[in-house]
């Protein structure tokens, strides 16, 4: 029997068509939760709330921002959300809320409202018109939450059982997107919801799910070995909790995009701090850890999967099919800032830890493919990337495909630049 959806379930769909009364339903259910009095309750609707709600009150003359992550048939999932208290017990810059509820479907957290930017604006706004000095600013913060991650995943770094990993929250975000919650067998749960069945429009090509998920793609000239059905179905199989043992866990944020960072400006270097621990964990599996941050922080950007509408003004996207091939012709790319950011994620973070795990004998020999599996998920489940079914538009969704098979999928021959990433970061390799 399906359990009847939660109050932030409700909350999040009725934020959806009739805005005042979402805010009259959170100011009940803050009030309900922390004895407060909320006035003035604002929700947020910024492009980086896919999955959730944020926004402001006021209670008793204080100012305060709130913010919730719900996933769909999150009532039949396992695992606990917002554990904040781990990641400041290892030493890892987070905000503490003054308020935290973790009752199953009220998880929900309360900050003192700030007014430091979030590193994801700091950096759109680099995206948007570079900035040589500012650029070095941001990237010098990133290598200092990368020197303090690093740290700790290597101070936390421990074998795992399969019960420690699956009590995980951090599989809502990979493997509880694939499969359907009852069966537990995929295509379901959003790959069935956002794809099968489904059609799919693009510059040159109007294609069903069948025909497109059989396509292999050849992206500017550079064919790719695996197909967008084929790299679900090996997530699908890699990425299961009782797989991801062999690399043993951490203490993470497991979710840590640049909307759950803080960027705070100071004399001489700014600082980074997350906030939102919604998939914190104390047995987070090594090779995801980082998995969402690398992806969402760099490979989504400019502009493509959070402003669809800027991107398709941006590049140019045109598909045309060729037997089983979809040759697509884009002239997107990263932007400086985040080709930056990309080298400080392999030197001062994935090539270290990858290189310990090897010292141990915990490195899988495929890795490179439990990277690639958590780096096609990040985009493709974090929302709908077909035209029309959301903000993507035929340019866009075009893009986005690409750059989710770009990640996914080894190029037949040559490289690019997630090939040039993962070389980067091999530990059996030799690094000048």
């Amino acid at each position: 029997m399906t359990p009847a959806p939660s109050r932030t379930a409700r909350i999040r769909a009725l934020a959806q068509h009739d805005v005042a009364e979402a805010q009259s339903a959170l100011a009940a259910l803050l009030g309900d939760l922390f004895a407060m009095r909320p006035r003035n309750v604002r929700i947020n609707f910024d492009k980086y709330s896919l999955n959730s709600l944020n926004g402001f009150f006021e209670d008793d003359g204080k100012a305060y921002f709130f913010k919730f992550h719900q996933e769909e048939r999150e009532e039949a999932m396992t695992g606990e959300y917002y554990r904040a208290e781990i990641l400041s017990r290892a030493g890892l810059p987070v905000d503490q809320p003054v308020h935290m509820s973790v009752q199953p479907g009220e998880q929900i957290l309360v900050y003192r409202r700030r007014t430091d930017p979030r590193f994801s604006d700091v950096l759109f706004a680099l995206d948007a018109q570079d900035d040589a000095g500012k650029r070095r600013e941001a990237v010098l913060a990133e290598r200092d939450l990368s020197a303090r991650l690093l740290k700790v995943y290597l101070e936390t770094l421990h074998p795992v059982t399969v019960e420690d990993v699956a009590a995980e929250p951090i599989h809502r975000l990979f493997h509880e997107r694939l499969i359907d919650a009852d069966t537990r067998l995929p295509p379901g749960g959003r790959l069935a919801d956002f794809y099968v069945g489904k059609p799919f429009v693009f510059p040159g090509a109007e294609l069903d799910w069948d025909r497109f998920s059989r396509l292999k793609f050849v992206i500017n000239g550079e064919q790719y070995t695996d197909s967008v059905g084929e790299l679900f179905d090996a997530a699908a199989v890699r990425l299961r909790p009782d797989r991801l043992t062999d690399a043993g866990g951490v203490v993470a944020h497991g979710d840590a995009h640049n909307a759950n960072v803080w960027y705070m400006a100071k004399a001489g270097r700014a600082e980074l701090s997350f906030f939102d621990p919604a998939f914190a964990g104390s047995h987070i599996p090594t090779l995801l850890a980082e998995v969402k941050a690398t992806f969402h922080n760099i490979f989504a950007h400019p502009f493509w999967l959070y402003d669809p509408a800027t991107a398709t003004e941006a590049f140019r996207a045109h598909a045309r099919l060729d037997g089983n091939l979809l040759h697509v012709d884009t002239d997107w790319d990263l932007s400086p800032v985040r080709r930056d950011l990309l080298e400080v994620k392999a030197t001062a973070l994935w090539r270290p830890l990858l290189l310990e795990l090897k010292r141990r004998g915990m490195l899988p020999a495929d890795w490179r493919a439990v990277l690639r599996a958590g780096l096609f998920l990040s985009p493709t489940l974090v929302m709908n990337l077909r035209a029309g079914a959301r903000s993507h538009t035929p340019v866009s969704s075009l893009i986005a495909f690409s750059v989710a098979v770009m990640v996914g999928s080894e190029p037949v021959a040559g490289t690019d630049r997630v090939t040039d990433f993962l070389d980067r970061i091999d530990p059996g390799e030799r690094k000048n």
